[in-house]
């Protein structure tokens, strides 16, 4: 990797990344790619929070609802469409295009804090 391209740990720890339970996904058809609207609960400090998702190649909105996520809760809330996205759920772009969720392996409380 080009030195240019290092951060520094206190740049790192400017970006905050919570874990939230989906509490509801909806079929997004204004969205210029093919996306979910979803409704995430980061607990008592941040509530509940809406994000755009681009995950309509692995998920169906039948197994969103309860399955916990990691979202970047600090960026300026992103108008897209007819909704605002208040967060931006993190995932990983497999070599089709399609993304995978970034999940816990175990429950972890709403609200945590990626440490």
């Amino acid at each position: 990797m080009n030195p240019k391209h290092h951060i520094e740990f206190a740049d790192f720890q400017q970006i905050d990344l919570r874990i939230g339970t989906v509490l509801n996904a909806q079929e997004f058809p204004q969205a210029t790619k093919p996306a979910y609207i979803l409704q995430i609960d980061f607990g008592a400090e941040i509530g509940v929070l809406k994000s755009s998702a681009q995950i309509t190649d692995l998920y169906d909105i039948s197994e969103l609802e309860g399955k916990q996520v990691v979202a970047v809760v600090n960026f300026p809330a992103k108008q897209i469409g007819p909704i605002q996205s208040q967060c931006l759920v993190t995932g990983f772009h497999q070599q089709n295009g399609s993304v995978t969720l970034c999940v816990p392996d175990e429950p972890v409380p709403n609200g945590s804090r990626l440490c």
